[in-house]
């Protein structure tokens, strides 16, 4: 008996892609040209002999990437606010939710080392602390947790120090939307409106009363729907602390951490803290 024939599109289908023998690229890849993978993928350089360590450092690198691109999601989406564009900026911020899940997940690889596993390579972080962070200290910044002696230990590179300097000195995401909530009508206080920037951001109760005036409203304004927005970044950089947070308990326990740190202490004080606090208290008061 002759062997059924196959659909002519699934024999048809080639296992491997089809690749011209005449095609020959002068030196790398487009692929590579684009994605720089090579560079990427060799950026790891252990310094312990624990097969454990590559995994922390490939996790930490790849942290350092979300960092980046999300700080362009708010870096946009706050240029656009400033342009009255909430479209744009509702877009950017909608994508960086995708990206805290993404960057969250981050920590299942490391969140569950023993303390044995972690001390088999702390050694070689050294002085390295994951607060030294630059790309980190821009989230925070743009999130109104603003501090100038977080640009110390970047004194020594100068690059890096001024771009930290500027960000500063800058309206942070949330200032941005106040301001915008004030050119909308609302009644967000003068000394909230021309605060001091580079100071961090406190909590105002006429910031909490505009936003319950807003969430008593059209639910399907935009207003409403970039409040639900930075609550959906809010939630998720307090799960990013929280797990920061418990990974790190799990790893040393209550010992100092390293670079000056304080270790799960800092740690417990950060993750109490709320991003955006008066969209979370506001809703009391719907």
């Amino acid at each position: 008996m002759s062997q059924k024939a196959r659909p002519l599109s699934e024999a048809a289908e080639p296992e491997t892609p089809h690749l011209d023998p005449n095609l020959d690229f002068a030196g790398t890849t487009p692929y590579e040209d684009y994605v720089k993978a090579d560079v990427l993928t060799h950026l790891q350089h252990t310094l312990s002999d624990d097969p454990g360590e590559m995994v922390f450092l490939v996790t930490t690198q790849v942290m350092e990437l979300w960092f980046t691109v999300i700080v362009h999601e708010w870096e946009t989406a706050a240029a656009a606010l400033r342009r009255d564009d909430v479209p744009t900026a509702l877009a950017a911020l909608k994508r960086s939710v995708r990206e805290l899940e993404a960057l969250n997940a981050s920590w299942t690889p490391l969140g569950q080392l023993t303390p044995v596993q972690f001390n088999s390579y702390r050694g070689a972080l050294g002085e390295g602390s994951g607060f030294q962070s630059a790309m980190y200290r821009r989230m925070e910044f743009l999130l109104g947790e603003k501090s100038a002696s977080m640009l110390v230990p970047h004194r020594g590179a100068p690059r890096v120090h001024a771009e930290l300097e500027k960000a500063l000195h800058e309206p942070s995401l949330y200032d941005e939307v106040l301001r915008l909530l004030a050119r909308r009508g609302h009644a967000i206080p003068g000394d909230v409106l021309h605060r001091d920037v580079s100071r961090r951001y406190e909590p105002h109760d006429g910031v909490e009363q505009a936003w319950a005036a807003v969430y008593s409203g059209d639910q399907d304004a935009e207003l409403t729907r970039l409040g639900e927005a930075l609550t959906d970044v809010a939630e998720l950089v307090w799960r990013w602390r929280n797990d920061h947070l418990v990974a790190t308990r799990r790893a040393m326990g209550a010992k100092a951490g390293t670079g000056g740190s304080a270790g799960v202490a800092w740690l417990e004080k950060r993750a109490r803290k709320n991003v955006f606090p008066e969209l979370w208290t506001a809703r009391s008061h719907v």
